[in-house]
């Protein structure tokens, strides 16, 4: 019988810092972010196979590739991702091809803002690690597919999301650069967890976009001394908004949050639109304290703060526009994987 393995990975919110791992700041000014990953996920099965083919199966975004085994795959605009996370495991691991077909979807619509791409990326590592027993621990995983995202495949962005899907929990995460990161696990009390997830409210805007052109764009601005004073701000957001989680303190958690919403504005303006200044205006209108995009900006998932007593009206009210609102809770686990 053919060996399968799944993996399951949680994707994450950003709750302050976000943009601060880019190396472009973080090589320069350490950047500090606040993470939590949700009870969202990608998934992953991965089959062996014995017929020297190689599958590769995304039906959520409606990709589908086939090729004959070989030590390299050459990119060609399919799933290039699940390539290069391929030809690096057998470039570094394996030395010699591999026979297996890889089925694999997420509880989110690609270019949402929790951390997508780069949680498939550490849920399919995470799976070829059980298959193969390969010797990698949380941290090695994390870059691994930093490594694999941001140098094999050149795509633009930051390194949070790496390191939340591969550790899972609250985390406050340093970057010295994107090389050298300490992920620590921050041990809030289980009722301000729940008080916190009582208060948020995610809201699926509808509007998918590619975090990359997002991060290029801020990468261009970071020379602007006022984009680079709101990164510093941003910064700050993080470590401030740490010490209102252990302390319980909402209604601060809540100014954090507004402030670190103005911040990434301004810092580039594709941040926002028309329709998510509708939409944060709407929810602010409705009993919302304050909120912001999770993500790089410019569409996905917004999350709101607001009295659990107004909350319902909140979700109603938001759930008669384009998007809709998203049940979660925050998750403990990061990325596991089992064998059948």
């Amino acid at each position: 019988m053919a060996k399968i393995i799944r993996s399951q990975t949680p994707l994450r919110l950003g709750l302050a810092g976000g943009g601060t791992d880019i190396n472009l700041y973080c090589d320069k000014y350490v950047g500090y972010v606040l993470n939590a990953t949700i009870s969202l996920y990608v998934h992953c099965t991965l089959i062996q196979r014995d017929d020297d083919m190689i599958i590769f199966d995304s039906p959520d975004t409606g990709a589908y590739a086939k090729y004959p085994s070989s030590q390299r795959l050459e990119n060609d605009g399919n799933l290039d991702i699940f390539k290069a996370i391929y030809n690096r495991l057998v470039k570094d691991f394996t030395h010699k091809p591999l026979s297996f077909s890889l089925h694999t979807y997420s509880d989110v619509p690609s270019g949402s803002g929790l951390g997508g791409s780069s949680t498939l990326v550490v849920g399919v590592i995470r799976a070829f690690a059980e298959w193969l027993n390969l010797p990698l621990g949380e941290y090695d995983i994390a870059k691994l597919a930093y490594e694999i995202e941001r140098e094999d495949l050149g795509i633009v962005g930051g390194a949070q999301d790496q390191y939340a899907a591969t550790f899972g929990g609250f985390n406050f995460m340093e970057f010295y650069d994107n090389k050298r990161v300490i992920v620590n696990p921050l041990r809030i009390k289980n009722w301000i967890v729940s008080e916190l997830e009582s208060r948020i409210v995610l809201y699926f805007t509808n509007i998918t976009r590619e975090a990359k052109d997002i991060e290029e764009h801020k990468k261009g601005k970071l020379g602007d001394q006022k984009s680079l004073e709101a990164m510093h701000a941003i910064k700050q957001d993080a470590i401030t908004m740490k010490e209102t989680l252990f302390k319980a303190d909402f209604d601060m958690f809540a100014k954090i949050l507004g402030k670190s919403w103005q911040s990434k504005k301004i810092i580039s303006e594709i941040v926002s639109n028309d329709e998510l200044d509708r939409i944060y205006n709407l929810a602010m209108q409705n009993g919302a304290y304050s909120g912001k995009t999770s993500g790089a900006g410019a569409g996905g998932f917004m999350f709101f703060l607001v009295d659990p007593i107004k909350k319902y009206n909140l979700v109603k009210t938001l759930n008669t526009q384009q998007g809709y609102v998203q049940d979660f809770s925050f998750t403990k686990e990061g990325a596991k994987s089992w064998k059948l």
